[in-house]
């Protein structure tokens, strides 16, 4: 039978569920056992398709197409598996199922209440995970923190599922955090105390408690949780902030985490897990490195949960380069500005990540005619890739009149337009193309070379196409399509022939991104940024024996 372990959070949000759950999928797995995740999610809304990065990060898209919490992205980058729309389930997901079944008459006439037809349905897309992956571990997390009006049916849930398939088949993690006190300098257990009460009140004892603190955790504070929370003190597992987010697996074994789960489960695992590939790779990262400063251009960069998924992808590409990234994260609605240009004599390469909306557009074609005309490594993730081929199209043809139908819907020279079967669509949410599309590489380019395979499949999110009756006027003018559909409809990575690396993806390559296998272009990308920084350490070494200065131009306009 499967095996249910049950992720809570308690005392503050973003504590570090998604984290956990991730590195302890790790460990599983490692040790031979197949293991599936699910998100649940307490808001109303269907999927955070539609909402504001400010309110809730990245939404990371699956490759069967459901947009997800950003957890999953964890999840698949820690666990290395790929997840489905069954791996994310909200609170408007549930009740949108349950009101249309009441709607067609499948409850014959019967009261609709919270228990039992909420809390069946939730059960179900858990049972549904484990039918659909057949995996022997399924791990579920609960967004948000005990005590939320909004989880409890979740909870609750959850407190079922132990009567309904065994003590033996289920466990309950609580993740917690142990607060620092300045004035007397010490951790303090007292909320924990308090929210594992809170949760033992909705009727779920938590199995293991995993104690976050960002200072070293005396043995006396697990004691103490251990005695007041009814908990056993082995399965107190205390989880200091880690200076390497990937390292937490590794401190995770160390301290039995994964080894009490095995006994408790009554799991038929090897004895140890094989994290050799995994420990050499931390061992990597620890490695001193050279340092390359690369640039995230984006109108969410406050929030750099927003785009989470390219910074770790940087961050393998990294790895594999030997460099240490650093980002520098740019406003492109301060580009517009004339502000914020000073960051850009500092870059070795940049990033325009995707988005949505015309604010801060301008900025980002401006940092396409950048990355241009100084030669600068540049990469461009969907709607990246479309300021690219705005600006060049308004270099060809001296004309800003060329633009995104997105943002001029009477544009005259329309290089980006809606795709052909989305022009009447009404509802925004779940519509767009999405999750894993084919795409044919061409030979003897540079998206070809960072591949080396003829075709691969990569995830979408977007409505807005390259317009194809630009294409033969771009192609003459050195925009190369170097990736297309399999059927030659759709332009999916263009890239410029006589610039060192830029090149734009109509898909998110950040999705699939690994830290022992990082993506691709991402990695041709830092590889091309790398070199740039050496060539231009040797000019500048070269023009300081000659007692000139030499540096890089930057191009403010408006």
């Amino acid at each position: 039978m499967t095996k249910y372990i049950f992720f809570t959070g308690g005392v503050v949000s973003s504590v570090g569920k998604g984290v956990t759950a991730a590195a302890l999928g790790r460990l599983l797995k490692a040790r031979g056992l197949k293991v599936a995740v699910q998100k649940l999610d307490p808001y109303i809304n269907v999927d955070p398709g539609t909402m504001s990065p400010y309110q809730h990060g990245e939404v990371f898209v699956t490759e069967d197409g459901a947009e997800t919490d950003l957890d999953l992205g964890h999840y698949e980058r820690f666990i290395d598996i790929n997840l489905s729309q069954a791996s994310n389930v909200t609170t408007g997901r549930v009740y949108a199922e349950v009101i249309a079944r009441e709607r067609r008459g499948d409850y014959l006439g019967g009261t609709i209440q919270v228990i039992p037809h909420i809390t069946d349905e939730i059960k179900r897309y858990i049972h549904l995970i484990a039918r659909q992956s057949e995996a022997d571990v399924v791990l579920v997390e609960v967004g948000g923190t005990v005590g939320d009006i909004e989880s409890l049916p979740f909870m609750e849930a959850l407190r079922q599922m132990r009567s309904d398939v065994g003590q033996d088949n289920t466990l309950y993690v609580h993740v917690t955090f142990l607060p620092h006190v300045g004035a007397s300098g010490e951790l303090k257990t007292k909320p924990t105390q308090h929210s594992v009460r809170e949760l033992r009140g909705i009727g779920i004892q938590p199995d293991v408690i995993i104690a976050r603190a960002d200072h070293p955790i005396p043995h006396e504070h697990m004691q103490k949780i251990a005695l007041f929370c009814n908990v056993e003190e082995r399965a107190v597992i205390p989880a200091p902030t880690s200076d390497i987010l990937y390292s937490i697996p590794l401190l995770l074994h160390e301290a039995g985490l994964d080894g009490f789960v095995v006994e408790r489960l009554k799991l038929e695992t090897v004895t140890r897990p094989d994290m050799l590939e995994w420990q050499q790779m931390i061992e990597e990262i620890r490695q001193p490195k050279p340092t390359i400063r690369l640039g995230i251009v984006g109108k969410y960069v406050e929030l750099h949960d927003a785009y989470m998924s390219v910074r770790e992808a940087l961050y393998h590409a990294g790895v594999a380069n030997n460099r240490q990234v650093e980002i520098e994260w740019i406003h492109s609605g301060d580009l517009e500005k004339g502000k914020g240009w000073e960051q850009f004599a500092k870059l070795d390469g940049v990033v325009v990540p995707g988005g949505f909306g015309e604010r801060g557009i301008e900025g980002k074609i401006k940092t396409a005619r950048w990355a241009r005309e100084n030669q600068v490594p540049y990469l461009g993730l969907c709607l990246g890739m479309q300021v690219m081929c705005i600006d060049l199209a308004r270099h060809i043809l001296g004309s800003d009149e060329a633009n995104s139908t997105e943002f001029d819907s009477q544009t005259e020279m329309p290089i980006i337009s809606l795709m052909a079967d989305q022009h009447d669509l009404s509802n925004m949410g779940g519509t767009m193309r999405l999750g894993a599309y084919p795409c044919v590489l061409r030979p003897g380019t540079k998206a070809y070379e960072a591949y080396r395979v003829e075709r691969v499949d990569e995830r979408h999110r977007h409505r807005w196409e390259f317009n194809n009756k630009f294409r033969e006027l771009m192609g003459e003018h050195g925009l190369v399509f170097s990736g297309i559909s399999p059927d030659g409809r759709l332009v999916e990575i263009a890239e410029l022939s006589d610039h060192p690396f830029m090149l734009g993806s109509q898909f998110h390559p950040e999705f699939k991104s690994r830290p022992n296998r990082p993506h691709p272009l991402f990695k041709a990308f830092v590889a091309a940024a790398v070199k740039r920084q050496e060539e231009t350490q040797g000019v500048r070494q070269r023009a300081g024996k000659n007692g000139k200065a030499s540096g890089v131009k930057v191009v403010v306009e408006g």
